[in-house]
């Protein structure tokens, strides 16, 4: 069930900087505005996490690294608990344990959208490997 708030009051600026990104992104004011609304609590409440635009969609990344659905399956067995564990996966996949952290806390919160995200993208390679697959015997025959 939707809670509404039934007044807002933003300065000049930003109202025209919501209306330039409306225009940009196509989505009406007060979806972008639910959005980044949305994504700012997510950030708080995750620092390290930020999120960016992509040819798939929007979705949760670490700053200046990869994207959680990335780093996720390589990490997700990681006892957030462990800090031994956090520094040897930091060590590996040559990041700042901090950044594990974070990912795995998001990840807790969020897996649902993560575990999406992974397979939505497990998918989308298999098809493509096999479309390739199915071209490179083509060509062979």
């Amino acid at each position: 069930m939707a809670s509404e708030i039934n007044s807002i009051e933003l300065d000049a600026e930003t109202v025209d900087l919501l209306e330039a990104r409306s225009r940009e992104t196509g989505e009406s004011p007060s979806c972008l505005l639910r959005r980044l609304v949305r994504e700012a609590m997510r950030m708080e409440r995750h620092p390290g996490i930020v999120f960016r635009d992509g040819p798939a969609g929007r979705r949760a990344a670490l700053i200046g690294g990869p994207d959680v659905w990335e780093l996720v399956p390589e990490i997700q067995d990681v006892n957030i608990d462990d800090d031994a564990e956090i520094e040897a996966a930091a060590r590996r996949l040559e990041l700042p344990g901090s950044r594990i952290r974070a990912a795995l806390d998001y990840y807790t919160e969020y897996r649902d959208e993560i575990d999406a995200w992974i397979e939505r993208n497990s998918t989308l390679a298999a098809r493509l490997e096999a479309e390739w697959r199915a071209e490179q015997s083509a060509r062979a025959g």
